[in-house]
């Protein structure tokens, strides 16, 4: 069982940075892929960003490409997503998730096992 925690959203005017950080329990953390999904009110929850368990395998969204940027601390068992240049479409409810399978960076839903609570990101503009 893994427990993960999200830190580190707030409210920032467009064009601004945010770092969420997501802080996991248990030995496992290195063994397993992170991702990053993000849910809109009245919208479907979508995938940002995932990392695999080396670091070596990255996906990223389209909408945010080159702006985002994920990365991972195994030593200290947490997963980060750095938001540069940030837009009013990227205001969401900020999901970090891990997946058992961790050799890949999967961008289903479906391939993750555990999920955080959730950080709110707002962006004015």
């Amino acid at each position: 069982q893994v427990q993960l925690v999200e830190s580190g959203g707030g409210l920032v005017q467009a064009g601004g940075s945010l770092r969420l950080a997501c802080a996991a329990s248990g030995r496992t953390f290195s063994s397993y892929a992170m991702g990053w999904f993000r849910q809109a009110p009245g919208k479907e929850r979508e995938f940002v960003a995932a990392i695999n368990w080396s670091g070596g395998r990255i996906n990223y969204a389209d909408s945010v490409k080159g702006r985002f940027t994920i990365s991972r601390d195994n030593a200290k068992s947490t997963a980060y997503l750095q938001m540069n240049s940030l837009k009013p479409e990227d205001t969401a409810v900020y999901y970090c998730a891990a997946d058992r399978g961790g050799s890949y960076a999967d961008t289903r839903r479906s391939a993750y096992d555990y999920w955080g609570q959730g950080t709110q990101v707002t962006v004015s503009s």
